[in-house]
């Protein structure tokens, strides 16, 4: 224990917000010069989303609903984004670069809402205060950035752990410290700009959240208790929900409503991607 948290928590909330740091600059960088700077491009992915959420949790609480896990349907909703850009990883070069971007995002929206949604529907010892003095510290760093352009990292690194802290004492999870930091950090919309504090901490965290941080985060989530009654236990109404809503409702949710918002012509598929 340090700090009041263990290795895992450590692990999880610490480093796992310099991930979501990371992926954070280079969404801000695809909304800016990339594949989402075009407006129906971008809603894309909120569109994919949203359906990725609905249909999972309406899928857990059809089969769960009046019984005592009905309450469980916020477990299928998140993405887990670690193990989406791994995959995308593996697949290197064989997939669109447009199709990347769009998981990311999807991936980054997705995992947040369901953040949202635990926050507000699951944490019992929420603090307000304390979730209000991370939105001060973060206004700041946007201040600075947008009225006074102050381009050093330092104070934004130091504001953004501060931001991580309050975050992690008001009960939310830590982790979206890191997303809300990357976009308080200046960014140059120049496309070959690379001296921007942005593109500079991009590529500082490059290696080492990909050669660290993500085979520790690894290492540390992978255990997998088997317990003698482990048939039991998959085939209860919660574990049904939880992975007919993955398995069946993600996919399902992606597709239907993405071929929607692009059918009514409200979103558009990546010319790579028609």
């Amino acid at each position: 224990m340090w700090g009041g948290l263990g290795l895992e928590h450590w692990i999880n909330d610490g480093l796992m917000a310099i991930f979501f740091l990371l992926i954070g600059l280079e969404l801000e960088r695809e909304l800016y010069n990339g594949e989402l700077s075009n407006v129906k491009n971008a809603l894309l992915p909120i569109v994919a989303a949203f359906g990725g959420m609905v249909a999972p949790a309406l899928i857990h609480f059809s089969i769960n609903a009046g019984t005592s896990t009905q309450d469980g349907v916020g477990i299928s909703m998140a993405t887990d984004i670690a193990f989406a850009l791994g995959v995308l990883a593996i697949l290197g070069n064989r997939i669109p670069a447009s199709l990347k971007v769009f998981v990311v995002a999807f991936a980054i929206i997705d995992a947040l809402g369901a953040i949202v949604v635990i926050a507000a529907f699951y944490t019992t010892q929420l603090s307000v205060w304390y979730l209000a003095g991370a939105a001060g510290v973060w206004t700041l760093l946007f201040t600075w950035n947008r009225l006074f352009r102050v381009m050093s990292l330092v104070p934004y690194l130091l504001g953004g752990a501060l931001m991580w802290v309050l975050m992690l004492r008001s009960g939310v999870h830590a982790t979206i410290a890191g997303v809300a930091l990357a976009f308080a950090i200046p960014f140059s919309v120049k496309e070959d700009d690379e001296q921007s504090p942005s593109h500079r901490l991009e590529l500082l965290l490059h290696k080492p959240v990909a050669f660290i941080i993500l085979p520790i985060f690894a290492l540390a989530n992978t255990g997998i208790l088997v317990g003698a009654d482990w048939m039991q236990d998959m085939t209860n109404t919660n574990s049904l929900g939880i992975a007919a809503g993955l398995i069946l409702g993600k996919p399902l949710g992606v597709m239907l409503l993405c071929f929607v918002a692009v059918a009514s012509g409200l979103c558009r598929l990546p010319p790579d991607l028609d």
